[in-house]
């Protein structure tokens, strides 16, 4: 038995733990979900457990049995650089004992600001927050243990997401929630600079991708994109969507500030103001050639993420 036919597990149940889930079941694959509470909407079928992902014996415990482990954790905003190193390395040795390749959802971070020259895999860790040096530090100890032979990992890399579930991004439902209603949406840094969103099915499936091809393993892989367009196109094309005339408000820095006394993840999206100042398009052309996996087209997914909102609104 290959080590795609076996149960997977998936730390998380956010949208990217949730839009794994949604392509594995769809593949019929064996799921387990781990979170602290030990509940989330998921499809029949898909075991969900309690697990501390920070606490190495209770990641091992949930991991056992497993032949691929999906790290799609995310600790608070604000609390990153204390709580997620430990977070992977429990979840690192719970795939370890399990003998289980490991699949880590990564963000763009480690790079820090490129001044406006496209984003690839083969830039160097330069990251200027403590947010990217967190997620450098990370990436470095996946790919150490991976080289060691610890455990075989693989690292998928996307920008900011939109899409079902995806609320809490920055192009979520201060987006799309406001666009529906025809209220501002509400936006942070340069709207009229190009600035790359993918989408979270998309995300979902180009993870699941990664656990099933060997030729994943030891690196890290920006996952597909729609096509990049600036920030204002984006919007202007969810206000089509909606029907509404897009309406559209950018936060001053000066505001972030005030309300970072009293709001620590607004304080945080400061330090990451610099990927909205300059231009921030993703290459994610090797996926898509090593794969052959496409991302879903701008408007499309942007027509099937305005129905969720609007879903939501109607329950």
């Amino acid at each position: 038995m290959s080590d795609f036919e076996g149960l997977h597990v998936v730390f998380g149940a956010g949208a990217i733990g949730l839009a794994v889930v949604d392509e594995l079941t769809a593949r019929g694959s064996r799921v387990r979900v781990v979170n602290r509470a030990g509940t989330a909407a998921v499809p029949a079928g898909v075991q969900v457990v309690t697990g501390d992902a920070t606490d190495p014996a209770s990641a091992k415990a949930v991991c056992n049995g497993a032949s691929v482990v999906y790290n799609c954790a995310n600790p608070p905003y604000h609390k990153w650089p204390e709580m997620f190193p430990a977070i992977q390395a429990g979840i690192l040795e719970g795939a370890a004992a399990a003998g289980a390749r490991l699949v880590a959802m990564d963000n763009l971070y480690m790079y820090g600001p490129t001044e406006g020259k496209p984003l690839t895999e083969d830039l160097p860790y330069r990251a200027t927050t403590r947010k990217g040096a967190t997620r450098a530090r990370m990436a470095e100890d996946l790919l150490s243990a991976h080289r060691s032979g610890k455990v075989r990992v693989t690292i998928g890399r996307a920008s900011d997401y939109f899409g079902p579930r995806g609320v809490q991004s920055a192009a979520g439902e201060r987006v799309f929630k406001a666009a529906i209603a025809g209220k501002r949406a509400q936006v942070v840094g340069n709207p009229d600079i190009l600035h790359t969103y993918t989408y979270v099915p998309d995300i979902g499936k180009a993870l699941v991708t990664l656990a099933e091809r060997d030729e994943a393993l030891g690196r890290a892989w920006h996952l597909p994109n729609p096509e990049t367009v600036t920030t204002r196109q984006f919007v202007e094309l969810i206000f089509k969507e909606t029907g509404h005339p897009a309406r559209l408000q950018v936060a001053p820095r000066l505001l972030l500030r005030a309300m970072g006394v009293f709001v620590p993840a607004a304080r945080e999206v400061l330090e990451m103001l610099y990927e909205f100042e300059e231009p921030f398009v993703v290459d994610s052309s090797a996926f898509r050639r090593t794969f052959g996996v496409e991302a879903t087209p701008l408007a499309e997914a942007i027509r099937v993420t305005v129905a969720w909102y609007r879903g939501q609104a109607a329950s």
